[in-house]
């Protein structure tokens, strides 16, 4: 049970006065964000909760969902990273769902009153039994026209909304080097229960890689762009790989044309913090700012995060982490009475270093080197 539930919401909003949302912009230079023709540095979370999906209990437990934006706009964030479930979100493949839409028109109302931008990350078949079976059916013309008719429908309802950061248009997406079987979208490893990894196509059909992951990136944001002429626009992409390259087929060159930042999710590992910044490097394209959008001390200690973060500010302008629904004073609780299981310790290691950073990581950004 948490030790800070709705009264950490109300403290909050009667003792500080949140003000309006500015909508984020890309700067004028292409280095970095802009808010109110100030600098912008997003500090966030990736949100879940117990291994839970978000709309597996926003209809039931919207407490919940309150508190911990409250929680995480206390530990220093200012942006959330949001996973939409396709499933949820369309009933057919030209038909999305209204209540769905009804629940985040909702949550963007919250992250406005929180003070919170969002960063929308869709298409997600995390849970892959909650995929409904015609839309692995598709072959690829149909589902990229789902797909177009989802963030067409998100766009709609976000398009005014000055409390979304960004579209992510797909967690992690992957062109295949050869052809798959029918019906095989997903990487089938999964991690904790979800799978994160989709691909777009089961078959290259001869065309490069890099061709089919640019078109299909051109084609969502045409649908975005018909409703949402303003919010920003990326993709989550895999890391490059020593000795393997860019194995997902999303080529930094290659997309950056029609994203308006780059997003990379990289975990650095243990004493190979140099290698980290050199991964990152790769994703730097000039006039696009570089996000890293999912980061933890997940393969290596705290202390060696901390330094990939701050030596990271010659090339990333935002760096989003994790938050699955502790609060840090209930970890803390915890920690004192000895109940505190490794994955709740590594959780609140990153939750002090999160806010120990917050002031420093949100600083106007360093010149580039």
């Amino acid at each position: 049970m948490k030790t800070l539930p709705l009264i950490l919401l109300l403290t909050l909003l009667l003792t500080t006065s949140t003000p309006a949302l500015e909508p984020i912009h890309i700067s004028h230079d292409g280095t970095g964000f802009t808010r109110a023709e100030k600098p912008f540095t997003p500090w966030g979370l990736n949100y879940a909760t117990n291994h839970r999906l978000l709309e597996d209990f926003w209809d039931t437990d919207w407490p919940t969902v309150a508190d911990d934006f409250a929680e995480m706009k206390h530990l220093g964030a200012n942006v959330v990273r949001i996973h939409l479930q396709f499933g949820k979100f369309m009933d057919a493949p030209d038909r999305p769902n209204p209540h769905a839409l009804a629940q985040l028109t909702r949550l963007l109302a919250l992250a406005e009153t929180t003070g919170l931008y969002l960063d929308l990350t869709g298409l997600a078949c995390y849970r892959t039994a909650d995929v409904p079976p015609w839309y692995d059916a598709l072959d690829e013309e149909h589902r990229w026209s789902a797909q177009a008719n989802f963030w067409s429908a998100i766009a709609k309802i976000c398009s005014k909304s000055p409390a979304v950061f960004c579209y992510d248009l797909m967690n992690e997406p992957v062109v295949p080097g050869e052809k798959r079987p029918a019906g095989k979208w997903y990487s089938g490893t999964p991690l904790g229960g979800f799978d994160f990894v989709q691909f777009i196509t089961l078959d290259p059909a001869g065309r490069k890689r890099e061709d089919v992951a640019a078109l299909w990136i051109k084609t969502l944001t045409t649908a975005i762009r018909k409703h949402d002429p303003g919010h920003p626009i990326t993709v989550g992409l895999l890391p490059w790989v020593k000795g393997w390259g860019h194995l997902s087929g999303f080529i930094p060159e290659t997309v950056a044309p029609d994203l308006d930042f780059l997003a990379v999710h990289l975990y650095p590992e243990t004493g190979k913090v140099p290698e980290a910044l050199d991964n990152l490097k790769r994703f730097a394209m000039k006039g696009k700012p570089l996000v890293v959008e999912e980061t933890f001390p997940l393969s290596c200690p705290p202390a060696d995060l901390r330094q990939f973060l701050l030596a990271s500010r010659a090339t990333a302008r935002g760096w989003l982490g994790h938050y699955e629904g502790d609060t840090i004073a209930d970890l803390e609780v915890r920690q004192r009475t000895g109940k505190l299981d490794p994955a709740p310790t590594l959780m609140l290691q990153w939750f002090r270093l999160f806010r120990a950073l917050a002031p420093e990581m949100t600083m106007p950004p360093v010149p580039p080197h």
